[in-house]
């Protein structure tokens, strides 16, 4: 089995920056081993690798359940926030360039850390999301407070019309004095999606526009649907 570091190693990164120019979003196919989805499934009713469960319903966040890991995250997912993060930055960077703003990403998952405590953001951001049949996610943003990584990744765990229906990854673009543009994406198991948190640029006829992005999941209509996501920046709570 070929390790995460040279999995990571191997993606092409120049595509997945076009990719993420050009529409916000990437998939990367097979990224994850059967046996790595598989294990990290068996470890949800583990509850010693979480700090916190949240029941989406009680919040109005949609029908399901998630729970963020605790320090020290488990290995896999600690090597691919760490390993695929200054991969990114560069796309961040050039973001922040040509929407002409003035946050610059440091090179290192270690040094965004650093910003994130001088900013009282000590929580891991990692979590764990599962929905039964009927569940869903309402749009939203994954910001956690004033440092924010503007790109975030979602594995998806398990094997669509197999093992569940429905539940598409959802994403929204909200143009300024436009309708809103709706992308719906469904990754295989094992597949990496990377994607912007929270607004991506738009080349426009007077140069470069900030078009607000939200995610989401539609309704599962049978099955259980698992997915990671992995946030590179943490929370204040």
């Amino acid at each position: 089995m070929q390790s995460i570091l040279s999995r990571i190693e191997s993606i092409d990164w120049g595509t997945v920056t076009e990719s993420m120019h050009e529409n916000g979003y990437v998939v990367i196919p097979r990224f994850l081993e059967n046996t790595e989805c598989e294990e990290l499934k068996r470890e949800y009713n583990n509850p010693e690798i979480y700090r916190k469960t949240v029941v989406m319903e009680r919040y109005r966040f949609g029908l399901g359940e998630y729970k963020y890991y605790s320090y020290p995250l488990p290995a896999v997912i600690q090597q691919i926030r760490e390993s695929i993060y200054p991969n990114l930055v560069p796309v961040a960077n050039s973001w922040m360039s040509v929407l002409k703003m003035d946050t610059r990403f440091p090179g290192t998952l270690r040094d965004l850390h650093l910003l994130c405590e001088d900013n009282g953001q000590f929580k891991p951001t990692p979590l764990i999301l599962k929905y039964g049949k009927g569940g869903y996610n309402t749009l939203h943003q994954d910001l956690y407070g004033e440092i924010y990584f503007p790109i975030q990744l979602v594995l998806f765990l398990n094997e669509p019309d197999e093992d569940f229906k429905g539940g598409e990854f959802i994403l929204m673009e909200q143009t300024p004095r436009a309708q809103s543009r709706v992308v719906v994406l469904n990754p295989k198991k094992g597949d990496l999606l990377a994607f912007t948190t929270n607004f991506r640029p738009v080349k426009g006829s007077k140069g470069y526009y900030r078009a607000n992005m939200k995610h989401g999941v539609s309704e599962v209509r049978d099955g259980k649907r698992y997915t990671v996501g992995i946030i590179f920046h943490d929370a204040l709570s």
